[in-house]
Parts: structure tokens; C-alpha cells; sequence
């Protein structure tokens, strides 16, 4: 064994120690910041969010575009996550809710899921930090305008399709009540 295997075989063991993964045949097993949910057999389709104020907006779902933001979506969705969180973002053109701190500064990190549809009225987004290729895993948008400037650089996976007047009345500190998937 050479020098330069040697140290990559240390780097590697001291790599996989440190993250706590193991090799397994086939493959290297990675161990990512959050685990990406596994889709269930009947597709979910479209999601209504209801405000504990009153009133309803509903968006389809797109996993063909986003599959795994789509399934952390419904997953959280469908246990409860943002019964009760906030919208702690509202300007012209967005509104932005499902952080579990309630100031836009909490949610796991999850790969990015980037696609090609385009963030025209109504659109329904994932937020992310500076770096593009990490997801917040919680925190999602609703644009209130034609917002073509996000496109490819933020996961769209919906667009609302009922209720925008609804999301136009949304304040800071609004809360969702409960979200339904279908």
C-alpha cells in the first residue's frame, strides 16, 4: 500500500467514524442532514390549509416536479407539524410560514430539489439560506405575484388553486389551524 492509499483510508475511516456511517455493500451509506420521507402508495394530490381565523386556500401538488419535498410536506402535514405555527413573513409579494421557532430562523436542512416550474402567482415554495443546495425542511412560501426571479434557484413543488384571496389576506402572525392533504 502506497502513502497516498494509506491516506485516504485513514480519511475515509476518520470521515465515516465522524459521521457515524457504515460501508454497505453495494454502496457507502451517507448519513444526510434530516432523512428524506418515502412517498407513500396512493399519491398525494393537492393540500388545504386552514387559518385559524377563518378561511381556506388549497394547492395542488406537483411530486412529479419535487417528490421529496412533496413528501415531507404531506408527512409533516399529515402528523400535526404546522397545526398552530405562524406566518412570521408577509410582504407584497410572499407570505411564508412553517417555522417551528416562529421567526424564520428554524427548520432542519434538506438537499434542495430545484425543476423548472416557474414561480407564477400563487406558487408554493420551500425557503433556503444562502446556500443553494440546502432546503429549510419546514419552512414553505406562497407567492402573491409573478416572482420569476426564484425560479431554479428555490423548490417550487404546488400553486394554489383556490382561496389566493385568502393567502392576499394573510398577516405577520397569522396562524395555520391545520393542513389537509388529499
Amino acid at each position: 500500500m502506497n502513502r497516498r492509499t494509506l491516506l485516504r483510508t485513514a480519511a475515509a475511516t476518520l470521515v465515516v467514524t465522524a459521521c457515524g456511517t457504515t460501508a454497505t455493500p453495494g454502496g457507502t451509506a451517507t448519513k444526510s442532514p434530516s432523512p428524506s420521507p418515502t412517498p407513500s402508495s396512493a399519491p398525494a394530490t393537492k393540500a388545504t390549509v386552514e387559518l385559524a381565523k377563518g378561511g381556506t386556500f388549497t394547492f395542488t401538488l406537483r411530486p412529479d416536479k419535487a417528490p421529496q419535498t412533496v413528501a415531507r410536506f404531506v408527512e409533516k402535514s399529515r402528523s400535526g407539524f404546522y397545526n398552530d405555527k405562524i406566518f412570521h413573513r408577509v410582504e407584497d409579494w410572499v407570505v411564508q410560514g412553517g417555522d417551528p421557532l416562529g421567526t424564520g430562523t428554524g427548520g432542519e436542512k434538506v438537499p434542495s430539489e430545484y425543476n423548472d416550474l416557474s414561480f407564477t402567482l400563487g406558487s408554493v415554495g420551500i425557503a433556503r439560506g444562502p446556500d443553494p443546495a440546502i432546503n429549510n425542511g419546514s419552512q414553505w412560501f406562497v407567492v402573491k405575484k409573478d416572482s420569476t426571479f426564484l425560479d431554479k434557484q428555490y423548490t417550487n413543488f404546488g400553486i394554489v388553486t383556490t382561496g389566493i384571496e385568502v393567502v392576499n389576506g394573510i398577516k405577520i402572525g397569522d396562524k395555520i389551524k391545520t393542513i389537509k392533504i388529499d
